[in-house]
């Protein structure tokens, strides 16, 4: 008879073993220091989709890390904050007071820095924007925000880069139609300030309602002796304008703020789009390894590709992993989590970014993107794509312009840089 004892001891004690790490793990996450995230993002209204990737790039990140982040057991708790300024402060009050979270994350409207980091300052929270962004509380306010830091960029931070790069093109004569909030002044005015100073001319600045859908009444006012046409837009809007500037006839080149053509709203647009270009600090095309492999897995779990929502709190999800590390897992307190924040120098799928102090905000590539279907990373389709034209390296808030005489000009805004050259 054959004689089985040694191998079913030898399994008992595997399976022992596998049972004592399990134990292990458990004991040790059980053990280990706990991180309460208040994430705000729109879960209803109408750009919906854009807080589904926030969360979605978030919690992308933790699913990697075993729901840890630099040795600390996180909860994450996101709130609807619906798209709004007003969402945002209520759900960021019931974060702090009621869920005694340790950090606020996320908000979308630039608007909601303005009002998110006196809430930050009363509560002595820290609060990272990842997608709301104020150029004043960077460029100017940094000191009276200390517990506010942006992880992904300011307003006019991409425009400067577009503004400098349609000027080298030869482009002389633009007419400018933006958003009429915050955020599209911020970004209005960096491509403005840029191309003015570069020798080029702004002959024209049209501001449209939020959430606008009919483009109608603006279109044919737009002048025909142009060179291009800068728009910026949001949410639906982004869809609405280029198709009907094109079925009205124009055919004039748009030059996009770094929301017009991001991969959210990409897979919803038409050939019309081909061959316009924006600027931002990501591109689902980087053609990187990390930024391939991101890519893959992103779609293979969300079913698409990802859009700047979602690599923004990639890497946001990153930074407080690396950050948290350099304390064992223990958060220090917004000061000095900030401070240890600007110490590092993070690669997330956008490229190396590091954080200047001074401003609270990042220093990091800017890419000039051009819409092309193509085939890439493998898949067997034509789809839309945003090719990288080129790479603005170490950008910073201030552009290439000088801190303290940045400073001194007005903040961006309806009437600033004004118009000098609009009929």
């Amino acid at each position: 008879m054959k004689d089985t004892t040694l191998p079913r001891i030898s399994l008992l004690c595997l399976a022992g073993a596998f049972a004592l790490a399990a134990l292990t793990a458990a004991s040790a996450q059980a053990q280990a220091p706990e991180l309460k995230i208040g994430f705000l993002a729109p879960r209803t209204g109408i750009i919906t989709q854009l807080g589904t990737d926030m969360v979605n790039g978030f919690q992308m990140y933790l699913d990697e890390h075993g729901g840890m982040l630099g040795g600390a057991k996180v909860t994450f708790i996101v709130e609807d904050d619906r798209g709004t300024v007003d969402g945002d402060v209520a759900m960021a009050k019931k974060l702090i007071l009621q869920d005694k979270v340790d950090m606020l994350v996320g908000a979308v409207l630039g608007t909601a820095a303005y009002a998110l980091a006196p809430v930050s300052n009363q509560a002595k929270t820290l609060f990272i924007g990842t997608i709301t962004t104020g150029d004043d509380i960077a460029q100017r306010q940094s000191d009276k925000f200390p517990y506010t830091v942006f992880s992904t960029w300011v307003s006019s931070q991409p425009t400067h880069a577009l503004g400098q790069w349609a000027c080298e093109q030869g482009y002389k004569r633009v007419s400018a139609i933006g958003t009429d909030y915050a955020f599209g002044y911020e970004q209005v005015g960096g491509f403005q300030k840029a191309f003015e100073d570069c020798g080029g001319k702004v002959v024209q600045k049209t501001w449209v309602p939020f959430g606008n859908k009919d483009f109608g009444p603006y279109i044919p006012g737009i002048k025909s002796d142009l060179d291009a046409i800068f728009s910026l837009m949001v949410g639906p809007m982004a869809l609405q304008f280029p198709k009907q500037l094109r079925a009205s006839g124009n055919k004039t080149i748009i030059l996009g703020g770094s929301t017009n053509y991001d991969e959210f709203a990409l897979p919803f647009m038409g050939d019309e789009v081909i061959a316009d270009v924006s600027a931002h600090v990501y591109s689902a095309a980087l053609q990187t390894p990390a930024n391939e492999a991101f890519v893959k897995k992103y779609r293979a779990k969300y079913g698409k590709v990802p859009s700047y929502y979602s690599e923004a709190n990639y890497a946001t999800a990153m930074w407080i992993d690396k950050t948290l590390a350099k304390h064992n897992g223990k958060y220090p307190g917004p000061a000095e989590f900030i401070k240890a924040m600007a110490s590092i120098e993070i690669d997330p799928p956008r490229g190396p970014v590091r954080l200047d102090l001074a401003t609270k905000s990042p220093i990091q590539n800017i890419y000039i993107k051009k819409v092309e279907k193509k085939k890439m990373f493998g898949y067997d389709k034509d789809e839309l794509w945003n090719t990288v034209l080129k790479t603005y390296t170490n950008v910073s808030t201030y552009w290439k312009y000088d801190p303290a005489k940045f400073k001194a000009q007005p903040v961006y805004s309806r009437d600033f840089p004004p118009c000098k050259y609009c009929d």
